[in-house]
This record gives C-alpha cells, structure tokens and sequence, in this order.
C-alpha cells in the first residue's frame, strides 16, 4: 500500500513503523528522499521533523518538574523574566499601528505546554502575521531571538490556539537546567531511550541521508525545493528545530507505551506518563487551525466533528477511529507532513514521516489513514 501511493506519486517518498509494547512490529521505506531522481527512501533516512519536536522538549520540562527545578503552575517569568509582562493583540488602529494591552494573568508553564498561554503561529493567524509584517518580526523558523518577541491574542487559559509556547518552554528547560536544549536531550532522553540519529544540526553523516523537502504546486504536482533551519541558530527551536529517523522516534513513542521505560532505565516516572496521557485544558477544545499561508498550510484539524483535547505534550482524540486508533490516543504532526501516534490503549505506536508542503496534504493524510488501518487489521 506505501508503494503504490509513492508509485503513484501521491507523496515523493515515505518511511513508516510501527511498534507495540513488546517491540517494533513494522517498519518500510519507500519512493525516494528527493525527486525526480534521488536516493531511494531507507528506513535510516533523516527527515525534519519539525513540530515533532515539541513531544520532546514538553517532555524535558516534565523531566524538570520531576525534579523540582521546573513547576507547572507558577509564573514562568521567575525562570524566564523576558515573559514577565505579556502583552495581549487587540488589533490595529487607523494608522495600522498594533493596539496592546497587558495580559490578565501571568503564564505559567502549563500554559506553555498546553497551548493556551495565548501565543500563535502567523500561518494560521492573520492578525499575527499582519502585526509580524508591521513589527518586522522574523518568522519562527528563522531561529532568532527576535521571532519570539510576539504578543499574545488572548490571556493565558482563555482559549487553546496553536504557536511559539513550546519554544518558550525549550528556553525554560535551558534556564532551569544549565543546559542547551540539544545537550539536555541528548543526556536525559536521547541517551537513555537510545536515540542516535536526531538533533538540531545535521552532521554530515545525517546530512547524507537527509531526505528533500517538497512542494505541491496547485495543479497537484510535487516538485522539490530548497529547505534547511539555521544550521548556527540563536537558539535551539524546541518546538520544531529537530531532523532525525522514524527509528528514532519510534523509540522515543514507546516511552510512553512502556509507564515511562526504556532500555531498562526509568526515562519518566510512570506517573508522569500518565499526567502527559490526560486532558490538561479541562472544558477547552483544540480547534481547526484555518490557514492564513495556504504555500505553506492547508486548512488543518484531525478528526473533524471528533472533540480533541490537549495534554502536558500531545493532542488526545476523545474517540474510537474505526478500524484505527482507540480513545485517549496522543498525537501529533510536523510540518512537512511528518505525523505520529501513541495508542495506550490497544499498545500501539506508529510514524509516517514524508517532506512535502502544503501541511496537511490530502494525499498524505490519507495514506496516514490506510497505515493505520492496515497496520491495525494486521495486528487484530
């Protein structure tokens, strides 16, 4: 099924596994890294992963709040003084100029972690994008400082809505623990779970197995394009900065099958697992994200008509998908249509990981389905 859809040329390549709580039970390589004449696909190609990411810096802070050096609920600004005074959009006036008011609340880590401190992306934000083009802001993939220096759009806890918290939340792991990001992953998740082949530079070992980002023009083909983050950025994007192998992060979702072990070695008390597997946005919903940059992303919501709620990591679908994943199933997705998926439920975790833009693509999210059910009639 993988290979007829790259023979098609619905997605230019797509490396898929899949493991249960015993091991992995699945993994394939197909179509190739770059068209129109690349390298075939391996199941060690290194890809970006993009928002993927986030998964694993919310899992550093949680690794801090373990240890006391991080707390969820108090004011972010004692570890990060630069969120002490948030600022809320309230539009522009007729001049054009931005039009701010102060936050209601502080924000604290939860907040972050859970998408509701107030923060977004300008894809899928207008207001955010007109106030970035006003302000000269860089946009987020940028790597700079600068790019983080936005308002919010509404005050910490009102709403869910989807943006630059986890990077925030990335700088509190390094303030809180002495550490860049990349090392603090390396020591206390990588090393551990047993992940060699991901980080936020490419050496040039993974840059030789790096996989080509691609774009779909509107008549619907796929060309190739020119994509890399800063490979000597300000700071380390903790909500989309890492490349790294299905293999790699096949290992990291099973953490989370395993009450927090791997190798042997506790990575997270299982306590913490089940607090990451558990709606943290009470009454709140995660929402459509309606694209404001359709280049980049297309209009984009998993499930639709299926409640969807937010953990402290990981979005959770409140139902059965039929044929597919079971209720309380924690996912995510990165912008080069790279997708995963944590089923505690039924022990099973999967990842599909292609490069192709718009985000959302038809066609790669439905070859994500028939993975899925597939993989799940295989295994009864």
């Amino acid at each position: 099924m993988l290979e007829a859809a790259t023979d098609r040329g619905d997605v230019p390549g797509v490396v898929a596994m899949a493991a249960t709580r015993e091991g992995p039970v699945y993994q394939g390589a197909f179509g190739r890294s770059a068209l129109p004449d690349g390298p075939a696909m391996t199941v060690d190609t290194v890809f970006w992963i993009a928002s993927m990411t986030k998964a694993i810096t919310s899992t550093a802070a949680m690794r801090l709040v373990e240890q006391g050096k991080l707390s969820l609920d108090r004011p972010i600004a004692e570890v990060l003084p630069e969120l002490a005074s948030p600022q809320v959009l309230e539009g522009f006036d007729a001049a054009g100029k931005p039009k701010l008011r102060p936050a209601r609340r502080p924000i604290t880590l939860r907040h972050l972690i859970t998408h509701t401190a107030g923060f977004v992306y300008d894809i899928w934000s207008p207001e955010m994008g007109r106030y970035m083009e006003k302000m000269r802001v860089p946009g987020i993939i940028s790597c700079q400082n600068a790019a983080l220096m936005l308002p919010l759009v509404f005050d910490p806890g009102d709403r869910w809505d989807y943006g630059i918290n986890i990077d925030w939340a990335g700088k509190a792991v390094e303030r809180a623990s002495g550490q860049s990001l990349g090392d603090f992953f390396a020591e206390h998740i990588f090393g551990p779970v047993g992940i060699k082949h991901t980080g936020f530079a490419l050496t040039p070992d993974s840059r030789a197995r790096l996989a080509g980002m691609h774009a779909r023009g509107e008549d619907g083909t796929l060309d190739p394009i020119t994509f890399e983050l800063p490979q000597e950025p300000e700071f380390q994007m903790g909500g989309g900065g890492l490349y790294g192998t299905a293999q790699d992060y096949l290992a990291f979702e099973q953490v989370f099958l395993n009450e927090g072990r791997a190798n042997g070695r506790q990575v997270l008390r299982p306590q913490t697992v089940r607090l990451m597997s558990q709606n943290a946005i009470g009454g709140l919903d995660v929402r459509l994200l309606k694209t404001a940059v359709p280049a980049h992303s297309n209009d984009a919501e998993f499930f639709p008509g299926m409640q969807k709620k937010w953990s402290l990591g990981f979005m959770i679908s409140t139902e059965e998908v039929p044929g597919g994943r079971g209720p309380g199933s924690l996912a995510w997705a990165g912008l080069g249509n790279t997708y995963f998926w944590i089923d505690p439920a039924k022990g099973i975790a999967g990842v599909v990981l292609m490069q192709l833009i718009p985000f959302a693509d038809v066609k790669a999210l439905a070859l994500l389905d028939r993975f899925e059910k597939a993989l799940y009639a295989a295994l009864g």
